[in-house]
């Protein structure tokens, strides 16, 4: 029994601290996701607000913290230049509190 509220609890802190650090590669087959910016909010899947701490990129709302190395990304994604070859559509914001999911079918891929 003690072993199974450990679990849960070990379950619920690894996703409440996985973190958004995000790799842009050139690569696709370098990419765990292929991402498409649209022009238009209503468009998207996600609505990104690019952070400048990484501290800040916390859980799986919306906020990326783009990083230099791909060793410390949690996912690398290629953008890609249409839309119907991207896993997943992203709207960039320009204020923090704008950034989440507007599909949340979709919210696995950044698990």
């Amino acid at each position: 029994m003690k072993n199974y509220f450990f679990s849960i609890w070990a379950l619920f802190i690894s996703i409440s601290l996985y973190s958004q650090k995000i790799y842009s590669t050139n690569n696709s087959y370098q990419a765990d996701l292929k991402v498409f910016v649209v022009k238009q909010d209503y468009q998207a899947d996600l609505r990104v607000f690019k952070v400048k701490q990484s501290y800040k990129a916390m859980g799986n709302d919306g906020l990326w913290f783009f990083v230099s190395q791909k060793y410390q990304a949690e996912k690398k994604v290629i953008f890609v230049d249409y839309e119907y070859q991207a896993d997943l559509k992203v709207f960039f914001v320009n204020y923090q509190y704008q950034s989440g999911w507007k599909n949340s079918e979709k919210k696995h891929l950044l698990y």
